[in-house]
């Protein structure tokens, strides 16, 4: 059985501050990227013991190198480094039978999330797919099911499993930690959480035949509200991106493939103008 993995950090177990996720950080971020490393580990170890057989892992955070190779299996496959085509999702063109999604966090807004945001909190206040507030697991999902992958495990904080298993229901999701706030949490302890990852994933691939890949119906619009109005202007100036507001751009396709296209590259060039003019 085949598995696909995008693994982020801020869901980590004990994760509660950027500096613990932050690659500049020489103190807390060498910790929890171990954590981070140990939460993928044992979700590879719950799959083995429910058929799982072979494993593509997409380095999904921040600079997209943070995975301590030597702590995972040595017959594992990883995606890493930053700038991918199709950042958080690379690699589910390769078809699998179901996809883990390890550290992840809640959408832009979420209540009661830790570290929440959606791709670039400096540059994107909202992202919305036919109507629906997207978090990157949401976005990410999609991509896997255009090519017949359902999301089946995911873990993180309790607002991030509840807000996902709204729109996939059937997923089994691994709360790692409540938060108290933005920058706090009622968390596990990491050997706990990986007990638990370890278990959700063995359990994920037992109820398989309940999932399925998801998919946004077409025609699909997505509509992007920046942060500053700057963001915005750089965004529209990309072919068929519609500006409809201050802080606002819309673009309409029928594949999601291209939509999802649009949106990175809409994302990175609103990025730019964060720089000094």
């Amino acid at each position: 059985m085949k598995i696909y993995i995008s693994a982020d950090m801020e869901g980590t177990a004990g994760v509660c501050s950027w500096a613990q996720v932050d690659p500049s950080d020489v103190h807390e971020y060498p910790v929890y990227r171990r954590y981070m490393t140990r939460e993928v580990a044992a979700a590879i170890e719950g799959a083995r013991r429910s058929g799982g057989s072979e494993f593509l892992v997409n380095d999904s955070h921040w600079n997209m190198r943070n995975l301590l190779w030597d702590e995972l299996p040595p017959d594992v496959r990883m995606i890493s480094g930053a700038r991918k085509p199709l950042s958080m999702a690379q690699g589910a063109e390769q078809r699998f039978d179901a996809a883990f999604f390890t550290g992840y966090h809640a959408k832009i807004g979420e209540a009661n999330a830790v570290l929440s945001h959606t791709y670039s909190d400096w540059t994107l206040y909202d992202v919305r797919v036919n109507g629906t507030p997207c978090s990157e697991a949401l976005l990410n999902a999609a991509i896997l099911g255009m090519y017949g992958t359902p999301v089946v495990l995911v873990s993180g904080d309790r607002a991030t499993i509840e807000s996902v298993a709204k729109t996939l229901p059937w997923i089994v999701g691994v709360v790692v930690k409540d938060a108290i706030g933005y920058y706090s949490a009622n968390t596990l302890t990491p050997e706990t959480a990986c007990a638990a990852i370890r278990e959700g994933a063995r359990e994920a691939l037992v109820t398989l035949s309940h999932a399925k890949p998801f998919t946004f119906a077409a025609p699909i619009e997505l509509i992007i509200e920046t942060v500053k109005t700057e963001q915005a202007d750089f965004m529209e100036l990309l072919p068929q991106v519609e500006r409809i507001g201050g802080r606002a751009v819309r673009f309409r396709h029928d594949d999601y493939l291209v939509v999802f296209r649009v949106f990175l590259a809409a994302m990175r060039l609103g990025g730019a103008a964060n720089l000094p003019a």
